[in-house]
């Protein structure tokens, strides 16, 4: 028998609570989900949305990434709360910083997929996640960044222009076509200056891409940037 690849269904993975160390001394709390039977073929790391808005590491696009991509398309999803910000999984230490000292928690997440050998790191940005995504990915040894709502409230224009000098970094945006911040049109003239950038209008998406359909997509866009080999997702579990 199989079923409906929808909602919560979680897929079987290896998942390990894990703690990021950052270097100014605060713990981060996280999971770290791998495929059951297999290597990874690359590693998404995830940045969630604002979490003073309700963000956190199980913010649901995140939270299925992380219950499906391990089984459908051998990927390891790297998920963890920012500093100051709580799920079920604890709470990392530290205050909000409003996208500052959030810097050194994306340079705890690359240190840990450095020490785990994780091979092919992505920065996988949602809302909020997208600026620290822009501000500090240019830092780190990854193969792309994918932009999911991309609100550009807090990366400047100076540090989005800085990923046109790199052109070994691959940068997808999907943007809903009815996004609360930053729709289709605003989106390809503020993205322009990234001539190698890939935009993705997503007919009908909203900021929180809510619904199956949605989810679906994301995931899938998602898989075609990281490992296209993987495509089509399967619908059902087992897969045929």
């Amino acid at each position: 028998m199989s079923i409906e690849i929808r909602g919560p269904l979680e897929l079987p993975a290896r998942r390990e609570d894990i703690e990021l160390a950052t270097s100014d001394g605060l713990t981060l709390v996280g999971e770290l989900a791998l495929p059951e039977h297999a290597a990874p073929a690359a590693t998404l790391v995830t940045l969630h949305p604002l979490p003073t808005a309700g963000g956190f590491m199980d913010s649901h696009i995140l939270r299925k990434a992380a219950a499906r991509l391990p089984a459908l398309a051998d990927l390891a999803v790297l998920r963890f709360n920012t500093r100051g910000t709580t799920s079920p999984r604890g709470t990392s230490d530290g205050s909000f910083d409003g996208g500052g000292a959030e810097r050194f928690d994306v340079a705890a997440a690359m240190d840990f997929v450095r020490a785990r050998a994780l091979p092919r790191p992505w920065l996988l940005g949602w809302s909020f996640g997208t600026e620290l995504a822009l501000k500090y990915g240019r830092e780190h040894d990854i193969e792309g960044i994918i932009l999911l709502s991309p609100p550009l409230h807090r990366a400047t224009e100076a540090e989005v222009a800085a990923w046109a000098e790199r052109t070994d970094l691959q940068v997808i945006v999907l943007v809903p076509e009815l996004d609360d911040y930053l729709r289709p049109p605003e989106a390809e003239a503020r993205f322009a200056m990234i001539p190698h950038a890939t935009l993705i209008a997503v007919e009908g998406g909203k900021h929180l891409w809510v619904g199956e359909s949605q989810t679906r997509r994301v995931l899938t866009e998602v898989v075609a940037a990281v490992n296209p080999s993987a495509l089509p997702l399967p619908t059902q579990w087992p897969a045929d």
